[in-house]
């Protein structure tokens, strides 16, 4: 994206994230509790988001809550989370992650991405939904349609989550951060899709590097 078409999308972002909001089912969460949050999205790595939510529906049927699920045998949560991929070390860390917060916090999930970052298999993308989607704290969580959708539109042009987060805060402002991951991953699911996008139903297209290359690669025969 050139330096003029950049700023001109950091002068319509409003305008813009409308646009795809107006396009976006509501998104449905399974919890609001950070800790269900927390063990939800560590759960949700490279798994589809009804098998996340099937295991953690049962998860929390079983153990109530994270003194249950601190205390539950490995094997027990390894047979709930079945489908979930990476079970095996997911099984391990969310119990892990269970008592870390008991012992460590008093039973209270932290609410600062320093201290959630620290427990093992709590990445930034993970804290970030936490923060956002349970304390209400302004952060943005850059998952695979965030990624996605932040490089076709030329915001980005790394594919390190982090970069495009930093770019993301560069851009968007902050009173519009909260709920921006879940509304960019309806829009990436239902629109902006990773294989056979809608671009000509995206009412963003004129913003879009991806739908502009298209045009000038079909424009001089490329495929």
């Amino acid at each position: 994206m050139t330096t003029q078409s950049l700023k001109m999308l950091k002068n319509d972002i409003g305008e813009v994230i409308g646009l795809m909001k107006s396009q976006s089912p509501p998104h449905h969460f399974e919890f609001h509790d950070p800790y269900w949050v927390l063990i939800t999205t560590m759960l949700s790595h490279r798994t589809k988001d009804p098998v996340t939510d099937d295991a953690a529906r049962k998860l929390r049927a079983r153990y109530i809550d994270m003194n249950g699920l601190a205390g539950a045998p490995y094997e027990d949560v390894l047979k709930i989370i079945e489908k979930v991929g990476f079970r095996n070390a997911k099984a391990r860390r969310i119990i892990d992650a269970s008592k870390i917060i008991l012992e460590k916090y008093g039973g209270n999930v932290p609410p600062s991405l320093e201290e959630l970052t620290t427990i093992p298999g709590v990445g930034r993308k993970t804290a970030n939904v936490v923060l956002s989607d349970s304390f209400n704290i302004p952060t943005i969580a850059v998952d695979t349609h965030v990624q996605r959708i932040s490089v076709r539109l030329g915001i980005s042009t790394s594919e390190d989550p982090e970069e495009t987060e930093r770019k993301l805060m560069e851009i968007v402002p902050r009173e519009l951060w909260v709920g921006l991951n879940p509304m960019m991953v309806e829009f990436g699911k239902n629109v902006c899709r990773p294989v056979g996008p809608l671009c000509g139903k995206c009412l963003i297209q004129k913003y879009c590097d991806y739908d502009i290359k298209n045009k000038r690669d079909k424009g001089t025969g490329k495929s």
